[in-house]
């Protein structure tokens, strides 16, 4: 196995500088980080993981290594690397890393490869293209798995499918759904980080302009109300009923991407599924318009229509391509259609990221103390860790909450008390 392939170890104090102003703000994972020092409930347990390699998941490293695993990061997209991140990892932590910003497809696949090398007991994924690779074309290493965790939507709609094809080798806890990470992770950091993206890649303003979010999940409730809340006019578009209610009860508009082609300005999707911008749309914007993904793959935004529907394309600003169109209008595509979040800007802040990566370590020490009676599927996070996590993040806040009563709790367990 390769030791390690980065951009340049020469920018690891830089990265180490960075990796120590996350830890700043993440509290709940320091408390974790101390603990796994003294317990070392990971010893001996080899694993690859899969995921942005930003200052926060530099501090989550850093945990499972305290907690005795012996641990190897890839990148989970090819634009989301922080490469002072990845130097300062091998050089001061000396924890294999394999990720390059910019890297081509062959090079990340490459790199996945090298992650797989590493012969897994536990994969940590974020899309799941490591557990798809490893089920596809590296299953002489499946014996020695044990389980896994997949950190976002589109990674659990993909290890879901797996596991109802009776294709899951082995168990995998889907860290998405916990409530301490898609409340806090999916909308608050989604929402910010995607707006910093936008503006850092275009510098334009938002108050005024028509802001199209496609998907009211949990990401695009966060993108619509940060766009609201700095003046934009948001449109959402959906294509279920109840997200879309719960939009114009918001106080959003709600229309198909064929009206708000027509009126947007600013495009980002987040759904998790394809072509949600497609030919019929580009045909209809107007000149000018910004189209960008906040989804974790470049699949949401059809860019070989794109690219067949325009004449000529150049690069005018960092993460920001012009689209020449036949008829003379331009579209403006931003980070190659990839996490516009992490491609132009920094992703999550640490506060939320704190929750999300202590749901990470703690499911790992999870799946490591019971994966044997754990069957080949999508396990939720135990709800024991996702309280756990919720009471940690509050103590460091300095928030206290009230505790029932032993006559509240026997109230609430009761059915004899009536009106």
């Amino acid at each position: 196995m390769e030791k390690y392939d980065v951009k340049d170890l020469q920018f690891a104090e830089g990265g180490r500088r960075r990796i120590d102003w996350a830890e700043r703000e993440m509290p709940v994972l320091r408390q974790i980080h101390e603990r796994f020092s003294k317990e070392r409930p990971l010893a001996g347990v080899r694993i690859s993981a899969c995921l942005h390699v930003t200052t926060e998941t530099a501090n989550l490293m850093k945990t499972l290594h305290a907690g005795g695993a012996d641990v190897v990061l890839t990148a989970s997209n090819p634009l989301s690397t922080q490469d002072d991140v990845a130097a300062s990892l091998v050089s001061h932590e000396e924890i294999p890393v394999f990720a390059i910003k910019g890297e081509d497809n062959a090079t990340y696949y490459k790199h996945l490869s090298a992650a797989l090398d590493h012969k897994p007991h536990v994969t940590m994924d974020d899309g799941a293209d490591l557990v798809s690779t490893l089920h596809k074309d590296r299953r002489d290493l499946l014996t020695d798995v044990m389980g896994g965790t997949e950190e976002t939507t589109t990674g659990v709609i993909r290890l879901r499918a797996m596991a109802a094809d009776k294709m899951l080798a082995f168990p995998v806890v889907a860290v998405n759904d916990a409530m301490t990470k898609h409340f806090f992770d999916n909308r608050y950091g989604t929402g910010q980080s995607t707006i910093d993206g936008i503006i850092r890649a275009t510098n334009v303003l938002l108050a005024g302009k028509t802001f199209v979010v496609a998907g009211y999940g949990w990401c695009g409730r966060g993108l619509a109300s940060r766009a609201r809340g700095l003046g934009a006019n948001v449109v959402v578009t959906e294509v279920d009923p109840m997200p879309a209610l719960e939009a114009v009860m918001d106080g959003f508009r709600v229309m198909p991407m064929a009206e708000a082609a027509k009126i947007g300005d600013i495009f980002c999707s987040v759904t998790g599924d394809l072509n949600v911008i497609d030919r019929s749309h580009f045909e209809a914007m107007k000149d000018g318009a910004i189209v960008a993904n906040s989804g974790h793959f470049n699949v949401e935004i059809n860019i070989p229509a794109l690219d067949e529907m325009s004449t000529a394309k150049k690069l005018v600003r960092p993460f920001v391509e012009e689209y020449d169109m036949k008829d003379g209008r331009r579209v403006f595509l931003l980070g190659e259609g990839r996490l516009i979040n992490l491609a132009a800007a920094e992703g999550h802040p640490a506060s939320v990221m704190d929750m999300s990566f202590a749901n990470q370590a703690l499911s790992l020490e999870y799946m490591v103390k019971n994966y044997q009676s754990l069957q080949k599927k999508v396990y939720s996070v135990p709800e024991d860790i996702d309280r756990e996590i919720a009471r940690l993040k509050l103590r460091a806040m300095n928030v206290d909450i009230d505790v029932l009563t032993p006559e509240q709790v026997h109230y609430l367990n009761s059915w004899e008390e009536g009106t």
